[in-house]
C-alpha cells in the first residue's frame, strides 16, 4: 500500500477505478492496444497516480490473471470436492463457474481467453474435471470428455451467456444434458 494512505480513502477508490478500467480496456482491446494513459484517462486520473500502485502494465496485467486463476481454481476445488455424484456434481461446478464469468465479465475474457497463460489454465481446470469423472463409469476416456466440456465452456461463455441468452444455471443443465444423457443410454 502506498505510504500516507489509509484504508477507504481516495487512494483506494483510485485503485480500485484503475483497476477496473484497465479490465475493461483490457478486455475490449487486448493488452497490446491499451496503454497506461489509456487507462487512467478512462479512470480520470494522473499516470503519477498510476505508479503509486502499478510498477508497469506488465505488472498490472499479471495480477488481473493472478486474480482470475487463484479466484476460478479456489471455486473449481471447492465444488468438486463437495459430492459424489458426477452428473449433479459437474453441473454445480458449471452453474458455479458461468456465475463467476457472469458476474466478472472483462476478468473472464482476460483470464480465460486472452492471457498467455489461458491455455495452460484450461489444461489444468480439464485435468481437474478428468479425475472427478474417473470416479464414475462412462463409456468415453475422461480426459477427453473433460477437455470436450472445457471446450463447450469456451465456446458457449461467448456466444449464450455472456450475450445473456442463456443464464448459468440453464446453460449448465443444457451442457450435462448433452454429455450425460447418452452416457446413460449407452451403460444402461
Amino acid at each position: 500500500m502506498p505510504k500516507g494512505r489509509r484504508v477507504n480513502s481516495s487512494g483506494e477508490k483510485s485503485k480500485k477505478l484503475l483497476l477496473e478500467k484497465a479490465m475493461e480496456l483490457f478486455s475490449t482491446y487486448g493488452y497490446h492496444e491499451t496503454k497506461i494513459s489509456d487507462i487512467v484517462k478512462a479512470a480520470n486520473l494522473t499516470q503519477p497516480t498510476f505508479y503509486l500502485y502499478f510498477q508497469s502494465k506488465e505488472s498490472l496485467y499479471k495480477d488481473l490473471n493472478e486474480e482470475f486463476k487463484t479466484n476460478f481454481f479456489q471455486l473449481v476445488e471447492q465444488d468438486l470436492n463437495e459430492s459424489n455424484m458426477v452428473e449433479s456434481n459437474i453441473e454445480n461446478l458449471l452453474e458455479h463457474v458461468f456465475t463467476y464469468f457472469t458476474e466478472n465479465p472483462y476478468l473472464t475474457k482476460i483470464g480465460f481467453y486472452d492471457s498467455e497463460e489461458a491455455v495452460e489454465i484450461k489444461g489444468k481446470f480439464a485435468n481437474i474435471v478428468s479425475k472427478k469423472l474417473h470416479a464414475s463409469s462412462l463409456n468415453v476416456e475422461p480426459i477427453i470428455l473433460a477437455d470436450s466440456i472445457v471446450g463447450a465452456i469456451e465456446r458457449l461463455t461467448l456466444t449464450a451467456l455472456l450475450p445473456k441468452l442463456r443464464e448459468p444455471k440453464q446453460l449448465a443443465k443444457d451442457i450435462v444434458n448433452i454429455y450425460f444423457a447418452n452416457q446413460k443410454e449407452l451403460v444402461g
